[in-house]
């Protein structure tokens, strides 16, 4: 093991192990429930920003974009912990959401559970999959 990676795998500096594109994979959970809420992406200025402002903020990868969480659907994250694996090329966030995690408008980003068919085929069934907005209301275009 190389002395960085002794560093990033056991040391106490925050040493984010971006990829090729300059993200790293983000998991957001509910901090009360555990429940999943999405997964994501954060550059270095989306983490800074997370960190300094205890807001989820993130990168967008089809838009090329940071972005604050809530910033247009008021559905906002405030970030209660912040973890990293071992090697620092994923972060955790447990959060108190407010309202939806969701831009379809349902709590979480897994409102499908993949169930096998009687043909073996794989299919969708969906769960928790109540809405607590509109998202063409909320995200008019």
């Amino acid at each position: 093991m190389s002395s960085s990676s002794v560093e990033r795998e056991e040391g106490l500096a925050f040493l984010p192990k971006f990829d090729a594109a300059g993200l790293v994979t983000c998991v957001t959970t509910d901090a009360a429930s555990g429940d999943v809420l999405m997964v994501a992406h954060m550059n270095d200025e989306a983490l800074r920003k997370t960190v300094a402002t205890g807001e989820a903020w993130y990168f967008s990868r089809s838009r090329n974009a940071l972005w604050r969480k809530g910033e247009s659907s008021g559905q906002t994250q405030r970030v209660i912990e912040m973890r990293t694996d071992c090697d620092q090329d994923a972060v955790w966030l447990r959060v108190e959401q407010t309202g939806a995690a969701c831009h379809t408008g349902r709590h979480s980003c897994f409102y499908r559970k993949v169930e096998t068919a009687e043909d073996g085929a794989a299919r969708l069934v969906f769960v928790d999959a109540d809405r607590l907005f509109d998202p063409a209301a909320v995200y008019r275009k």
